[in-house]
């Protein structure tokens, strides 16, 4: 590194000229509006499910079914096509992941975004003007090559533009701006749920408005240095620099850090995601592959897309149930805001501890619950049914302010330049893909495990809570381009990772 520096911890961090610059702020929370095309999505596709005017067009059989259902509330949606109309984005996500995370390189962070933005706006067209199924799916196909450029993009953009001792608080701005996307959306489905015959493809449509954000934004904002620099834009890559962190502040320091960075890259002519592969990056790979696992084996992926649908088998009406969802839109953006102000001051070991205890909690208490109260031909007694309302609030505060915001934060911060594409791409992709596999399943999954359902995740919450504790270093305050000597020094990556790497270890 630049001058030999690093960090024993967040607290000996310099400062870069970590000020709030009006420049960062703006170019940050622009980048970060793509969260919304996420957010929006998760809650449309929920409750575009529950319209009847969408399932008698596409899914006739499952809304005859529905009507009738007497036997087993558990397996009453429990329908492969209609999880196809969910899942089928989050496949095409995953590849469009695999395919920006190798192009990055070459075209930077903010044309990622662009591209992405813009396959999103197409796909929100096509999918409110189906008329079939086919069309449907086609439009989410786009959809789903849209979220997986942005995806790639976005956080690592953030992390590259934030001064370090605000970088949890912005990079936690994407994650807020997927609540935001989520509650809008399901506030626009209580809406559009009233217009019959038509009201699911303004609700689909309206996609278009989040995508049509995040190409603007894209377009206006500045590229990162350290993209720049890949590129061989020295010049510009030192103005955006000075640009967002401020006039009359000296960068010589970060910017020589980041040339010294990327330098190291060039020495390794092998790609990136070979690389990774290597030994000494064991720990980034092992993040890249741990956290999109614990993310949905938390729980909370299925539920934000089949909450309407969830709140529906416990006994709550039509409108009750898409009422249900925007209450937990609510608890979601109050627990990403808590997160973002936390994260940077009391650090990140602290909100998986928290995260974890309640989470476990809450699943624990659903599974008595249900496992009491809603058996076959029943629905849940009203009490029982808003108690589980108040634990599913609960927990998705508690999500929002631990792994929903650390997931986007952690991975986007952890990685050396030379594999920060590779193991960005593959954390969103794989993340894509496991959301893939539990859209399709979990309704399958619901009506075979029943209430058993919340142990299997309560159980996994353990685990992850655990690998969060004791290998996850903290990385509050630490400059990017020093992150490898935060795992140098860690009781067991240090195995792996060395100093030597990294620079020089005098001062």
């Amino acid at each position: 590194m630049a001058g030999g520096v690093f960090l024993l911890n967040g607290a000996d961090a310099p400062d870069y000229g970590g000020a709030l610059t009006v420049p960062v702020v703006v170019t940050c929370l622009m980048a970060a509006s793509g969260g919304l095309i996420f957010g929006y999505d998760i809650g449309i596709s929920g409750g575009v499910s529950e319209m009847e005017s969408f399932l008698k067009k596409f899914f006739p059989g499952l809304l005859k079914t529905t009507r009738h259902a007497s036997k087993d509330v558990y397996c009453m949606y429990n329908d492969q096509a209609l999880t196809a109309f969910t899942s089928s984005l989050y496949a095409f996500g995953m590849v469009g992941t695999l395919v920006a995370s190798r192009v990055t390189r070459r075209v930077g962070r903010k044309a990622i975004m662009v591209i992405g933005g813009s396959m999103f706006l197409v796909g929100s067209l096509v999918n409110a003007a189906a008329a079939n199924l086919a069309m449907l799916i086609v439009g989410r196909m786009l959809l789903g090559l849209g979220l997986g450029f942005s995806g790639q993009a976005t956080p690592v953009y953030l992390a590259e533009m934030s001064p370090p001792r605000w970088r949890g608080g912005f990079i936690s701005a994407f994650p807020l701006f997927i609540s935001v996307g989520y509650l809008v959306a399901n506030l626009i489905n209580y809406g559009t749920s009233r217009i019959p015959e038509w009201g699911w493809r303004l609700s689909l449509g309206l996609a278009a408005v989040p995508a049509a954000v995040m190409v603007l934004g894209a377009v206006l904002i500045t590229d990162t240095p350290s993209s720049l620099v890949l590129r061989g834009k020295h010049d510009h890559a030192r103005a955006a620099l000075q640009r967002v962190r401020g006039k009359g502040v000296d960068v010589d320091a970060e910017f020589g850090d980041i040339l010294a960075a990327v330098e190291h890259d060039r020495r390794n002519q092998e790609g990136a995601f070979r690389r990774i592969l290597r030994r000494e990056y064991r720990p980034y790979l092992v993040m890249a592959v741990a956290f999109p696992v614990f993310l949905n084996l938390t729980g909370v992926t299925v539920s934000a897309f089949f909450s309407p649908i969830l709140f529906r088998t416990i006994g709550f009406g039509s409108d009750a149930a898409l009422m249900g969802a925007i209450i937990l839109g609510l608890m979601n953006i109050g627990g990403i805001i808590a997160s973002g102000v936390a994260m940077d001051r009391y650090g990140r070991k602290l909100l998986f501890a928290i995260g974890g205890a309640l989470m476990f909690t809450c699943q624990v208490a659903m599974a008595s619950i249900a496992g009491t109260h809603l058996g076959h031909g029943s629905k849940m007694p009203k009490g029982y049914a808003v108690a589980v309302l108040v634990l599913t609030c609960v927990f998705s505060a508690s999500f929002s302010w631990s792994w929903g915001a650390l997931y986007w934060t952690i991975p986007g911060e952890i990685y050396p330049v030379e594999v920060r594409s590779a193991g960005q791409g593959t954390a969103v992709a794989l993340n894509l893909g496991l959301n893939f596999v539990q859209a399709q399943c979990f309704l399958a999954m619901l009506c075979s495990l029943k209430y058993g359902v919340f142990v299997f995740y309560a159980c996994w919450l353990v685990v992850m809570t655990a690998f969060a504790m004791a290998l996850v270093p903290e990385t509050k305050g630490v400059p990017l381009d020093s992150m490898g000597h935060v795992f140098a020094r860690h009781w067991y990556w240090g195995r792996f990772v060395k100093d030597h790497k990294f620079g020089n270890e005098s001062t």
